[in-house]
């Protein structure tokens, strides 16, 4: 099978194309042919090495995944023993641990659903893990409610755009930080206010929140605190952070054991898919709730091209690989 590959860590010129054996699933495991990936911070951090930490359990000389890639859509071509759920010939969405920008991928069923009817393959491809982050941060961890306030750092980027419409179908007043060109696109997501960044600082404003939810991480901790109402939080969920060593880790280790004495830092959360996550977005976006946002498409063979666009962090909503028609 055809798959983008890489046998070290560093910039996009370490992503290859090659032809490769295809994978075969294990017990509990069912075989995808892929017809599109999505991309997101977590395959440049890994294409890259980057926080070194992060090297502890991916590989300290060399990745251990050599196939970049965790969303994807496709069909299912084939089950290993003991699955349940899923079959030949299913129109799938969900996320596997790494090697979705290839040919076919393994996943396991709790981690994969039906795709949704009203999307195609690269839209379907670019909900998993960006749409179960923003159901997370927004629904379990941030406890939105009707009439609540929420300001989303970030707001027109990968996670951002679901957590706009997420916080919307809970009944939510939103605010979106975004740049002067994804204004437009955050109202059409249904945010009631727009911080443009490039000229105003939520964090020096009187406006408070219930939840801030920030994916830029372009403050301090103790800076963007100060724009939380009274009984509510602040949660970062960004991967972009200074250092090499640490980089985002830090900030998110620094969160939770201030969150231990400040009740206005909310603890990072982690989000891996679950099924019933998969499940819970197909409703919204069969409800006509929740929409994805692809801002760039790319062929298999551009992968490296498609990450070094993520790299630059201004993407507005979703980049995809288009794997097969």
């Amino acid at each position: 099978m055809k798959a983008i590959v890489q046998d070290t860590y560093g910039g996009p010129d370490v992503l290859v194309a090659r032809t490769i054996a295809e994978p075969t699933p294990k017990d509990g495991e069912a075989l995808v042919a892929v017809r599109a990936a999505a991309l997101h911070i977590g395959d440049l951090m890994l294409m890259q090495g980057e926080p070194f930490v992060m090297r502890l359990g991916a590989g300290l000389r060399r990745p251990r995944k050599h196939i970049p890639g965790f969303d994807f859509a496709g069909v299912v071509a084939s089950v290993g023993a003991d699955v349940s759920g899923v079959q030949p010939g299913d129109e799938v969405f969900g996320e596997t641990n790494g090697g979705s920008c290839a040919e076919y991928v393994v996943a396991t069923p709790d981690k994969i659903a039906p795709k949704p009817a009203r999307l195609t393959f690269e839209e379907a491809a670019a909900v998993p893990v960006s749409g179960a982050t923003a159901l997370k941060g927004i629904r379990d961890v941030g406890k939105v409610e009707g009439g609540h306030r929420v300001l989303i750092n970030g707001a027109t980027g990968g996670v951002g755009i679901y957590a706009i419409q997420i916080a919307k179908a809970l009944g939510a007043e939103v605010t979106a930080v975004c740049g002067p060109g994804n204004a437009q696109l955050a109202r059409e997501l249904g945010a009631d206010h727009v911080i443009d960044y490039t000229r105003d600082d939520y964090t020096r404003g009187e406006a408070r929140y219930d939840l801030i939810l920030d994916n830029v991480a372009n403050h301090s901790l103790a800076d963007a605190r100060k724009a939380v109402a009274a009984g509510g939080s602040y949660i970062t969920n960004s991967a972009r952070s200074e250092g090499r060593w640490f980089g985002a880790v830090g900030r998110m280790m620094h969160a939770g054991v201030v969150s231990l004495f400040v009740p206005k830092q909310g603890r990072p959360f982690y989000s891996p898919v679950r099924r019933q996550d998969l499940l819970d977005l197909t409703g919204l976006i069969e409800g006509g709730e929740l929409r994805p946002v692809i801002d760039r498409t790319y062929p298999l063979a551009e992968t490296a091209a498609a990450i070094d666009y993520v790299a630059g962090g201004h993407a507005s909503g979703k980049t995809v690989i288009t794997v097969a028609g």
